[in-house]
């Protein structure tokens, strides 16, 4: 495409730390800060390229902390000032997503807003605008629409979207509409759902006419849509939106969009989904990682660190320096060593998903300041 699409405004959540990759993710450098695949840029400047053709670089919100508001703005010069939606506190990815969708329709009655997360890996980009480009059709004729990934594997890690009925959109003709959300599964089940082909991961991409989301979100918790309406009001006079936030915003009950707005949608015919072709990672632990920043080959050590010195010997797995430290590893298979100046993690990749086990064992010690 050469235009952006002309109703459509992108929304990027960058929230959250990041806890299984813990010590390279941290609060003050969430997961989205970090270029993690070699490609010169953070997860975030690499959302934001892949999102500017679609909607232009005036017409896309990041909706993020205080605490990250100015590394955000250096890694987005072209994000506008009124575009950058500030939580207090992380209150999760209803509240996030909702704020920003009334927001935006107080100022474009008709806007259809799409929420891509700030720290997914996608690839074969002219693949993902065409999935997005479908979505938006779908949006148009008022469905809550999802981009669902093809699973290239029978995975355990990701929850699973099962699609139902053709629909019949012009602009859309890998539309559907949703059966079921299904949580993540087993191996054997995984298995069954990977040989059936009706499943397609979900990777939290959600696109909709923003009314109709908001729609979702008060019929299934009137008392958190009447909160993000009231900030709303307020958002674009500088001198009541701060009280309001301070006011309104901690109160908001923290829940996921799926359980407020995609399940319920799903349950009444009024959620879609366009599969998605392109590759995609969520980056959710180091093995992931590893698999990222590697070639496949059999032996293979993958690196990440400006200044890494490591030295391997019949080794596989993943090492992240931030350190001037020498780190050998020799005769080790899916290892995970990730050094940083106060932390030493070391692991496989079999284990890698416990490291949130351990982010959260550090903050009940009291030992949060690596954290």
């Amino acid at each position: 495409m050469t235009e952006p699409i002309p109703d459509f405004y992108a929304v990027i959540p960058a929230g959250g730390v990041g806890s299984r990759l813990w010590p390279l993710s941290r609060a003050d450098a969430p997961k989205f800060l970090h270029d993690l695949t070699g490609s010169g840029h953070t997860l975030l400047r690499d959302t934001w390229n892949r999102l500017e053709p679609l909607a232009g670089h005036d017409r896309i919100a990041v909706v993020t902390g205080r605490a990250h508001r100015a590394a955000v703005e250096a890694e987005l010069p072209g994000v506008l000032d009124r575009n950058v939606i500030l939580e207090s506190e992380p209150r999760d990815s209803t509240a996030a997503i909702g704020l920003a969708a009334a927001i935006l329709v107080r100022r474009e009655p008709d806007v259809i807003i799409g929420s891509f997360a700030a720290d997914h890996v996608i690839k074969v980009l002219p693949v993902f605008s065409w999935a997005v480009e479908q979505a938006v059709a779908v949006a148009r004729e008022g469905y809550v629409c999802t981009i669902g990934i093809q699973p290239t594997e029978p995975s355990v890690g990701f929850g699973y979207i099962r699609k139902g009925q053709m629909l019949t959109v012009a602009g859309a003709p890998e539309a559907a509409l949703v059966d079921a959300f299904v949580e993540k599964p087993d191996a054997e089940t995984a298995r069954g759902y990977f040989a059936d082909r009706g499943y397609l991961w979900n990777a939290g991409m959600f696109i909709s006419r923003a009314d109709v989301l908001l729609a979702e979100i008060e019929a299934n918790e009137p008392e958190l849509h009447a909160g993000l309406i009231e900030l709303a009001e307020a958002w674009d006079d500088r001198d009541r939106r701060g009280p309001a936030v301070d006011r309104i915003w901690p109160r908001l009950k923290k829940i996921a969009i799926d359980y407020v707005v995609a399940e319920p949608a799903a349950a009444k015919g009024r959620l879609a989904v366009v599969p998605g072709h392109f590759d995609w990672d969520d980056v959710g632990d180091f093995a992931s990682l590893a698999k990222l920043n590697s070639s496949g080959r059999k032996n293979e050590l993958a690196i990440l660190g400006e200044n890494a010195r490591i030295l391997a010997d019949t080794s596989s797995g993943i090492v992240v320096s931030q350190t001037s430290r020498v780190i050998s590893v020799i005769g080790v298979q899916d290892i995970v060593v990730v050094d940083t100046e106060d932390a030493l993690l070391v692991t496989t990749s079999e284990h890698a998903q416990k490291v949130k086990g351990i982010v959260d064992a550090l903050k009940l010690s009291g030992q949060g300041d690596v954290l």
